[in-house]
């Protein structure tokens, strides 16, 4: 399975991601020309730059009212300091009309146009209005719609099955924006990140824009630590600033994951520690620290300690590489004055995911399969469903269920077909 890793330790903005795409093999020309479709009076620019001494590329969208490269304090990539530019207000009507006119690949419209629902639903929610009411203010500017389409194309030429990406640095500080000065994330970038891993490092600045949300959920990105995998190119996309201390960057990785073989152990560690004075929702958010940090598994079982007290055993399992980090992590999150951790081996079966279309949207199926090939177990990736049964008001179970159904008849009509 091809994959796609970005590690997002400066954030993720239009201009950086098409950076990364054009520096990990993406034609220039190729973006160039997909921004002259859209018909909007918009072309590219790409240059060399460098943000900490590493050597990146900047790619800038320009226009007539933009007709050199964008200054240090553009909107993609602002101080928590500085002051919008004005761009036209659009409805999403408009905006849509361009994309699905634009002579481009049909599959890019369909995720370019996501990326827009997405954040059309965003800022409707926000201000209280029905999204047709919805008129976009810094997202609805011509750089902005040739950041999303040009991304989209971008991403599907690199041919990844899978995108994955590293927790989310967001920045910190305000940002002055249409609706005043407001703390970061902003508003829709929030909305965006839904349940995203995020922190906070750096100078104050937005690092995560509203624009690198949406295209974090166009390509329904994983969150997950980085995969076994082979890589064959890689990608740095620059920021608009040069950044003291914290390179302005967003790197790509692309290459093939690597499953380990059904019958191939391999090491992992146990970290656990009992705990009897802490609140059970401290241990609920030091759960969520861990998995955003690396850990693989963390869970919690009651048990009974010395003196009658009713205690927590909480347990992870991570990389053995991490130990270091998530020890500490206990420590400075829990009421615990000591663990244990040891090393265990584990057997997996490979796994692969197949997105299935349903009658509310597409869900991840989690295929496992034994050394020889065959199937030993299939089913719905929970997120998906969940998601989906929140925005359709639905049963979960019902979604859960007919992405079953739908895997099922696929299978069955693939095997009537391997035994014609």
């Amino acid at each position: 399975m091809r994959i796609g890793y970005l590690e997002c330790f400066s954030g993720i903005s239009g201009d950086m991601l098409l950076g990364a795409l054009v520096d990990a093999g993406v034609p220039f020309t190729f973006l160039e020309k997909t921004a002259v479709a859209l018909n909007v009076d918009a072309h590219l620019q790409m240059r060399k730059v460098s943000r900490g001494g590493l050597a990146a590329t900047k790619v800038d969208v320009l226009t007539p009212d933009q007709p050199v490269s964008k200054p240090a304090h553009s909107h993609e990539d602002h101080p928590a300091h500085s002051h919008p530019a004005h761009t036209p207000h659009r409805p999403l009507s408009a905006i849509l009309a361009i994309i699905r006119s634009a002579p481009i690949a049909a599959s890019v419209k369909e995720r370019s146009i996501c990326a827009f629902q997405l954040l059309g639903e965003a800022e409707a929610a926000i201000h209280s209005i029905p999204i047709e009411n919805m008129h976009f203010h810094e997202v609805g500017a011509v750089d902005t719609i040739v950041d999303i389409v040009c991304a989209a194309a971008g991403a599907e030429s690199l041919g990844i099955d899978r995108w994955l990406a590293s927790p989310l640095n967001v920045g910190s500080g305000t940002v002055v924006c249409q609706h005043g000065t407001l703390p970061v994330p902003a508003p829709a970038t929030l909305a965006l990140l839904a349940d995203a891993p995020v922190y906070a490092a750096g100078p104050p600045m937005e690092r995560v824009t509203p624009t690198g949300a949406a295209l974090l959920r166009m390509l329904d990105v994983t969150y997950a630590p980085l995969p076994p995998m082979r890589i064959k190119t890689s990608g740095y996309g620059a920021g608009g600033r040069e950044t003291a201390g914290q390179p302005n960057l967003l790197r790509l990785l692309v290459g093939e994951e690597e499953s380990a073989p059904a019958d191939e152990a391999e090491s992992v560690a146990v970290i656990e520690t009992t705990i009897d004075d802490s609140n059970p929702q401290l241990l609920g958010y030091v759960s969520e620290l861990l998995l955003a940090s690396g850990a693989w598994d963390v869970y919690r079982a009651a048990i009974q300690m010395k003196k009658g007290r009713t205690g927590v055993q909480l347990t992870v399992l991570c990389r053995p590489d991490l130990v270091p980090a998530l020890r500490d992590l206990l420590f400075r999150e829990t009421t615990s004055i000591g663990l244990r951790w040891r090393l265990e081996k584990k057997v997996a079966l490979a796994r692969e995911f197949l997105k299935v279309q349903t009658a509310w949207g597409k869900v991840s199926i989690k295929i496992a399969r034994w050394p020889t090939g065959k199937i030993a177990n299939a089913s719905p990736e929970y997120e998906d469903c969940r998601l989906l049964a929140t925005q359709h008001s639905v049963p979960l179970k019902q979604v859960m269920q007919e992405a079953m159904r739908v895997y099922a008849e696929g299978a069955s009509s693939a095997a009537e077909k391997d035994g014609r």
